[in-house]
């Protein structure tokens, strides 16, 4: 497992007596720190003790500066990964996954593996955010580690985040959850007409009342835990035997039966796994926004995917109770009224399917909280945006939250909810989000044995145990290349699309990083005779942000020549 460098101190520092004798100059870096945490909290003592490892052009300091400050505490960051987490994947995906593997056995084993990866990927996570305590997760651990080319990590972690950062599949769950309950039609343009209204007003609520945001998102997590447990205890009764369902067992016998054997199909399911457990990582974005982040973060993130997890897990079982494989695979993004239609009867179905949207309503409130923060901290760092970096990393015009970087999600999630038909977009959608992801976790990965190998002394607070990272790293490897296998159907999950066209999408989004920034950073200064000048601004709000000026470069002619 994992373990703190030192017990006694509360904010996870390293140990003098642990470090090696042979190393006088790092033990006394150590000392120093250790002497200054007494006074300053929260502190980023990895950088004080070593400023080469200073992610991005801000100080700590200088990064936390600006918006409401540290107002979340743990029970808050618990909730924030819970109503991450907890949205539309254990409600939406369950018949999409069982369609993919097969079998009742192979999909539930899906879901423990997702459990386990999750858990790994978590210990990584925690590592790099307690050396790193700052809002924009992976953004920030690809800048302290790959430095050069300078800014092309940020580069190509920001084209994903913008490109790929909409929350339409919350809202296109919560429209037809809706209509469902309502008993109107779902048909296109009503679900894009209330999807569209659910991220707006989710934009809204954090943009002018940003108290009323967090309370608002707190409050849906408690519900969506309840909800589930709902779901939970349900199916213990109707495995028991109680109801009306003449054999909850018939699932579980022969469970494996029918099970894929094509890599891209297991690779596909994952992806939709992995995509239901996304969240666990969510307070590596605000950390700017955590009451003592370091601790903070140790608790939330463990507390957070245990409960999830848990819950997961549970509920598959009393899905897979109450209904037959075939009714599963039919049910297409409604397998939780499915559940609820078959124990109660058709006025539960219609009851719960308020609770799904409710749960998913959540989701979107809390991905647009993160995301928005996320927009923020890639405008602090000087990528060019369109009307000026200043506007897009300000906390306009409240002062308090950042507007400018809300307006940035809601942009691309109008965007996909309008353009294509929903049937195709939602699987197609859940596949493409998680692609992109994959590969910035495998640069994570790497970089975290890159920096035990090059900076062994670092102040790490807290210090995964390798071989999880290690089979984090081998599973995410997987992942990147098996959906490029041909699978078992041959045309995947998402037809009339070809089965590898969301891999290609995901490549394309990474590689057009590549492209702006080698246009900004190299081929228009060249071309047009200038090089970037940073300079640091502090905004109205006090926001701290890096601007780059175009300095004219003096091209020496003949004359200078002689």
């Amino acid at each position: 497992m994992s373990s703190p460098s030192n017990e006694k101190d509360e904010a996870g520092h390293q140990n003098v007596d642990d470090l090696d004798l042979k190393y006088p100059e790092e033990k006394q870096k150590t000392i120093l720190v250790s002497e200054t945490i007494s006074s300053l909290e929260p502190l980023e003592a990895t950088t004080i003790q070593d400023a080469d490892l200073n992610p991005g052009s801000l100080t700590f300091e200088e990064d936390a500066a600006g918006g409401m400050g540290r107002h979340l505490g743990v029970f808050s960051c618990t909730l924030l990964i819970v109503g991450r987490i907890i949205g539309t994947g254990i409600f939406s995906t369950p018949s999409s996954i069982l369609g993919s593997v097969g079998s009742v056995g192979a999909s539930l084993m899906l879901w423990v593996l997702g459990f386990v990866l999750s858990f790994c990927g978590l210990f990584v996570w925690l590592e790099y955010g307690t050396m790193f305590p700052r809002s924009g997760g992976e953004k920030v651990y690809l800048e302290a580690v790959y430095k050069k080319p300078r800014y092309l990590a940020t580069v190509m972690f920001a084209t994903n985040a913008i490109i790929l950062g909409f929350t339409a599949s919350g809202c296109i769950v919560f429209a037809s959850n809706i209509l469902l309950a309502a008993g109107h039609a779902a048909d296109r343009w009503a679900v894009r007409g209330i999807a569209l209204g659910v991220i707006g007003f989710a934009t809204l609520v954090h943009g002018l009342t940003p108290r009323l945001g967090v309370w608002i998102m707190n409050g849906l997590s408690v519900f969506k835990i309840v909800i589930v447990i709902f779901v939970v205890v349900t199916g213990w009764v109707v495995l028991s035997g109680h109801t009306h369902i003449a054999d909850p067992h018939v699932n579980f016998r022969n469970a494996f039966e029918g099970s894929a054997n094509s890599s891209n199909d297991y690779a596909t399911a994952m992806f939709k796994v992995l995509f239901a457990y996304t969240g666990w990582s969510n307070v590596n974005y605000v950390m700017n926004n955590v009451k003592d982040p370091i601790r903070t973060l140790k608790i939330a993130g463990p507390l957070g995917l245990g409960i999830c997890a848990t819950l997961y897990l549970l509920a598959n079982m009393a899905y897979f109770a109450a209904a037959s494989k075939e009714e599963i695979l039919k049910s297409g993004v409604t397998v939780s009224s499915l559940f609820f239609g078959k124990v109660f009867g058709e006025k539960a179905e219609k009851a719960l399917s308020v609770f799904v949207a409710l749960s998913a309503l959540g989701n979107v409130v809390t991905v647009t909280f993160s995301s928005g923060r996320v927009n923020q901290e890639l405008a602090k760092e000087g990528i060019p945006l369109p009307f000026g970096n200043k506007f897009w990393a300000s906390n306009w015009p409240t002062g308090k939250t950042p507007i400018p970087g809300l307006i940035i999600h809601l942009t691309t999630t109008i965007i996909v909810i309008i353009a294509p038909p929903p049937a195709v977009a939602y699987p197609f959608i859940l596949d493409v989000e998680g692609y992109p992801q994959q590969i910035i976790n495998f640069f994570v990965i790497i970089g975290l044995f890159w920096l035990r190998w090059k900076k062994p002394n670092a102040v790490r607070p807290f210090k995964v145990w390798w071989p999880f990272a290690a089979f984090f790293l081998v599973a995410t490897s997987f992942l990147l290349v098996a959906p490029f296998v041909r699978p078992s159907n041959g045309v995947g999950d998402t037809p009339p699309l070809p089965y590898y066209l969301y891999c290609l999408v995901g490549i394309a989004v990474m590689v057009l990083g590549i492209i702006f920034w080698a246009l900004w950073r190299k081929l228009l200064p060249r071309w047009f005779g200038y090089k970037l000048v940073p300079r640091k601004e502090v905004l109205e709000d006090g926001t701290v942000i890096t601007l780059y000026s175009r300095k004219k470069i003096q091209r020496k002619g003949p004359s200078d020549a002689l």
